[in-house]
Formats: structure tokens, sequence, C-alpha cells
């Protein structure tokens, strides 16, 4: 798949979450999705998601240059707690337009990679070893898994029975 088609799906991914996200209330922000760990309510997904990605990039650069990519002894869920940690007292509103600023820099910068720089190999925290253009692709199917938990723990709170969260 081509940078730009890799482009065009998160791109789309990216303007669903932004909606999703700007439809809830915050009270909706404040449903608990996972019950272990830190306990993530919706809003700490969204953490997340921004601080994931910006994680990425910093590893995707680390592979283009040569790098490795994530230690073998890379903790993945104690960085990911520790970085929704920092996020904490950051309102739904700020959350948001830090997310679309990610994406915007994620998309920037994956328009100017090359095939040759898509297909090289590096490690990943959670896939392991894989291409550039797989770990890319990985961004939006990360999200969709836990966009589908998030649509899980609402339906569970909602009495007035399921809605389309995609309208």
């Amino acid at each position: 798949m081509t940078n730009h088609k890799i482009a065009e799906k998160l791109d789309r991914e990216g303007q669903k979450i932004e909606k999703f996200f700007s439809n809830l209330s915050e009270l909706q922000m404040e449903i608990n999705v996972y019950l272990d760990g830190h306990k993530w309510k919706i809003r700490d997904i969204l953490a997340h998601f921004i601080s994931a990605e910006k994680s990425f990039l910093q590893l995707f650069e680390n592979i283009i240059n040569g790098g490795i990519g994530a230690p073998d002894d890379f903790s993945i869920n104690e960085f990911n707690d520790s970085q929704v940690m920092t996020m904490k007292g950051l309102n739904s509103g700020r959350l948001l337009v830090l997310f679309k600023e990610t994406r915007s820099n994620t998309l920037d910068w994956l328009i100017e990679l090359s095939d040759e720089e898509l297909s090289k190999i590096g490690r990943h925290p959670a896939m392991g070893e894989a291409t550039l253009g797989e770990m890319v692709k990985m961004i939006y199917l990360h999200n969709q898994i836990h966009m589908r938990d998030i649509r899980v723990a609402i339906e569970s709170q909602s009495s007035s029975g399921k809605k389309n969260w995609d309208e």
C-alpha cells in the first residue's frame, strides 16, 4: 500500500474520531472503558491516541534513520499508562485539538515518505518486527480497536438503547 493510500485511510479514520469525540458530553468522557491498570476512561483513550501517535512518529524516524525501533525490553503498558497520566488535567476540548494536530503532523510526515522508507524493517512495541508501512497502518487499526471498546462501554451505560455514534 502506498503512502498516499495509507494517508487517505488515516485521514478518514481521524475525521471519524474527531466527530465521535466532539459529540460526546463531558459526562460520557468519564465512562470507564478498561477496568485494569489505571482504569482508563474515554478521555484517557483519547489521550492515549495522542501520546501513542506522537511516540510512533519518533519510533518511525528512528527506523528510517537506521535504528532498530523499540528495544526488546520496552514495556508498552507501563509507557502507555505513564503517557496518559501526563495528560490527566487536560479537558476534552484541549485533547481533541491535540489529536487533530497530532494527526495532521502524521499525515504531513507520511506524505513525504518514499516506498523504500515504507519498506524498512524495525521493531514495533506490540507487533514485533515489521515494515514501517505495516506499522503506520497499525495506527488506524489500533484506534479502531479502542473505538470499538468505547462504543461497548457507552452502550453498557446507556439505558436508551443503541445509538450509531458514527453519524
